[in-house]
């Protein structure tokens, strides 16, 4: 099915989210829609889902203008939507979850669930999905829900799928399986649109490339592009995609972990007997597949999982018992993994969420009494210094894209009087833009002698601003390297093998690739 877009303008108020955009979706093509977060990308998407009404413009399936009133209308038209932040019941089980709102019914008026199994195995079938239709969401990792979302949308024929950030909750190795699936999908005969800011993957799967900045079309490209032209176009100015730094000058240990082990709720040991440290004036990234214990690690120093045995101490000093606003308060900036649940509250305004739980102290309060006008100042000074994208400090936070939300969460952990920095995913949805402010923001706060434990399962992240790289595994560090360890290495750690073995191979299979070329050449 072919999609096209003709001039279309969204506006809400006097903000014009979508200025007279244009773009062509042809029938077996991956189109892929690039830009900055907040750019306008997902209210566009919302709008040819239905969602929201254009101010202007028009929209046309197969050359036929059409027009809708709801997602209901996209659906029945042929239009499926997976969004950024997943549709999906915990409780229910991936065919219920398929099935909900589209319910197939026996001859009796009931809902028919075999055939809605049905349904979901042929579907997971064709295309290697591998998802078990009784299993409930809630038990799924995160990479097999997005393909829940996938087969939701094929269930009910969709010809156009839009796919809005679908990589920014992916690991590396879910992010080569969605892209698998796309080209499937293609092949099939399905077209797609891909919402994206991450260059790598539109390099590695569109067919062609729009690019969009502040609701505007600012220029279309193909995939044979350089990274660093696509990241000039979408954000306007020359970008380096790797950042300067000098070398660290690392003091003493500042943050101790000895032989921490934490468990689940049903006794598992999720962390095992990890030992590392954190020095002053230094990064420690901390890589791995996610689930690999990473998120039990930052929990723990910040004191929202008790550990059943080992030490954290930060300056020498223990943090055993001290609750998270008592370590919060002595210095310790947090980064949660997901902004959303742990980092925001959606209901709050921008200023609320920037002194969430710092509006009891100076200078914030006096007593009792808090000062709105320096909380509403200190809002505004720190979002304008990370470039947030809103309206005004006093809008709800719900009002902003994701990328913004992670900004402003930033902003708040680092106005703090840092004793010790812990971010994990610190740039997950941002564009390359944001990324290299955020990354050189990081850097300036180790220079000023400040520890820095950074959790990120992308690679190109840890490598671009660490001093020192932890790789975890099934709750343990396997090890830790320099940071101008090769990706192979690091590659094959996070699978489980030792720092040295792993030297060791990827050494061995460098040498085999190098005979090759020889043959080759000969």
């Amino acid at each position: 099915m072919k999609l096209e877009l003709r001039d279309i303008t969204k506006r809400f108020g006097s903000f014009t989210a979508n200025d007279s955009i244009s773009l062509t979706v042809e029938p077996g093509q991956i189109h892929a829609l690039l830009g900055e977060n907040g750019a306008g990308k997902s209210t566009l998407m919302n709008t040819i889902y239905g969602m929201h009404a254009p101010t202007s413009g028009q929209m046309l399936l197969d050359d036929e203008p059409v027009s809708f009133s709801g997602p209901g209308d996209a659906v029945a038209a042929g239009i499926g939507m997976v969004h950024q932040h997943f549709m999906l019941i915990p409780v229910f089980s991936v065919t219920e979850s398929v099935a909900l709102g589209y319910e197939p019914t026996s001859g009796a008026g009931m809902i028919d669930f075999a055939a809605a199994r049905k349904r979901v195995e042929e579907i997971s079938a064709r295309f290697g999905f591998d998802v078990d239709p009784d299993t409930t969401i809630e038990e799924l990792p995160v990479g097999a829900q997005q393909r829940v979302e996938i087969i939701k949308a094929l269930a009910r024929d969709a010809r156009v799928l839009i796919l809005d950030e679908p990589t920014a909750v992916l690991t590396p190795q879910e992010t080569d399986e969605l892209i698998s699936i796309m080209r499937q999908l293609k092949e099939a005969g399905t077209s797609i649109l891909f919402i994206t800011h991450k260059l790598r993957e539109v390099k590695a799967v569109a067919d062609t490339i729009t690019v969009i900045r502040r609701g505007e079309v600012v220029g279309s490209a193909e995939p044979t592009a350089s990274e660093t032209e696509l990241a000039s176009l979408m954000v306007g100015r020359e970008v380096s995609l790797t950042t300067q730094k000098q070398p660290a000058q690392p003091g003493e240990a500042a943050l101790e972990i000895e032989g921490l082990t934490v468990l689940s709720g049903n006794g598992k040991v999720t962390l095992d007997s990890v030992t590392l440290d954190v020095k002053a004036g230094e990064i420690l990234a901390v890589a791995g597949v996610d689930g690999n214990g990473q998120t039990e690690l930052t929990q723990a120093i910040l004191g929202v999982r008790q550990a059943a045995s080992g030490d954290i101490r930060l300056n020498g000093e223990s943090l055993k018992g001290k609750s998270v606003k008592e370590r919060l308060n002595s210095g310790l900036g947090f980064v949660p993994e997901d902004r959303s649940t742990d980092g925001v509250v959606a209901g709050f305004s921008i200023t609320e969420n920037f002194v969430l739980d710092m509006y009891d102290q100076p200078p914030y309060a006096s007593g009792p009494a808090m000062k709105p006008a320096v909380m509403r100042a200190a809002a505004q000074e720190q979002t304008t210094r990370f470039d947030v994208r809103m309206g005004t400090v006093d809008d709800p936070i719900r009002t902003l894209s994701g990328g913004n939300q992670q900004k402003v969460v930033l902003a708040r952990e680092m106005s703090r009087d840092l004793k010790l920095f812990v971010a994990s995913q610190p740039t997950r949805g941002l564009d390359v833009g944001s990324i290299e402010f955020v990354h050189r923001t990081i850097i300036e706060e180790r220079d000023k002698g400040t520890p820095c434990l950074i959790v990120s399962t992308e690679l190109d992240e840890a490598l671009n601003i660490a001093d020192r790289i932890a790789v975890m595994y099934r709750g343990r560090v396997i090890g830790i390297v320099g940071p101008h360890t090769s990706r192979d290495v690091l590659g094959l750690m996070m699978a489980g093998v030792p720092s040295e073995e792993a030297e060791r191979i990827a050494a061995e299979h460098q040498t085999t690739l190098s005979e090759m070329d020889e043959e080759v050449d000969g």
